[in-house]
């Protein structure tokens, strides 16, 4: 399952925006590159985050091949193409603007973000989908406690955290591995990615007694750059754990959309 970050309301950006991407940006399928550009705009084609829509004059190996199939997407109406690179096909792949997009998506193609193999912002992995310019997250060492409980039962009682702060989700509380009582818990094959973190390296849940309690805490090993100090931390889902912090109880976030591991 991957991980997404959702922008906070007051940060929503309009359906239809667009704007230049100021990095250049790269997709490739079976190690050959599909498209090369530094001249990416973002679109909004949903307010969460945006999609790279790239002219089509900067594709490099990549070649389209028209569906003869038009549909409106979130930006206006696009007409479907399969992409072809080498001897690899991705039917469907990409959507080329029409009229009645805003302008300057004219002559320009978005790509299904699953139909490339990877995706590079300059040399840099990007996983999920694009980076919105309008997040983001910071990592910060923090002198609060943090106890986290299931059932009663203690699973985490921590002198100090890493305080993890995304735009639009939760407060993430991340523990060092020595606080966690891991005879309470059992590993996972659970992975989530996120733009903004990388990929998890471990999930844990938790069998109590009334009754299992699945992925209720996750690590990242290797973390993205921006967030490095989370790296080897463990943290608890607000929504699914008692959790306490400096002594008192937080509420449970409610919102269905605020849910994705920080």
């Amino acid at each position: 399952m991957a991980a997404e970050s959702v922008l906070h309301p007051s940060l929503i950006v309009p359906i239809g925006h667009v704007e230049p991407v100021p990095r250049r940006i790269r997709g490739t399928i079976g190690g050959r590159v599909a498209f090369d550009t530094r001249r990416a705009l973002y679109v909004w084609e949903w307010q969460a985050y945006p999609q790279f829509s790239v002219p089509v004059e900067d594709l490099v190996d990549g070649v389209l091949h028209d569906d003869q199939h038009t549909e409106q997407l979130g930006a206006g109406p696009a007409h479907r193409h399969t992409l072809q690179v080498g001897a690899e096909t991705r039917a469907g792949a990409a959507w080329v603007w029409g009229e009645g997009a805003p302008g300057p998506l004219h002559g320009t193609v978005r790509f299904e973000w699953e139909a490339l193999d990877s995706w590079f912002e300059e040399d840099e992995p990007v996983y999920v989908h694009p980076r919105s310019p309008y997040s983001r997250v910071d990592a910060l060492r923090s002198g609060s406690s943090v106890r986290v409980e299931l059932e009663g039962v203690v699973l985490a009682d921590a002198p100090g955290c890493v305080k993890l702060f995304e735009t639009g989700l939760p407060t993430r509380y991340y523990l060092d591995r020595t606080t966690v009582d891991w005879t309470r818990l059992r590993p996972s094959d659970s992975v989530t990615r996120c733009p903004y973190k990388g990929t998890t390296s471990g999930y844990w849940s938790f069998d109590g007694a009334a009754a299992a309690h699945e992925d209720v805490a996750w690590t990242y090993d290797f973390p993205t750059v921006q967030v490095h100090r989370i790296a080897g931390l463990t943290a608890f889902y607000n929504e699914h754990v008692d959790l306490y912090v400096d002594g008192f109880l937080l509420p449970k976030p409610t919102d269905p959309k605020r849910t994705a591991a920080g």
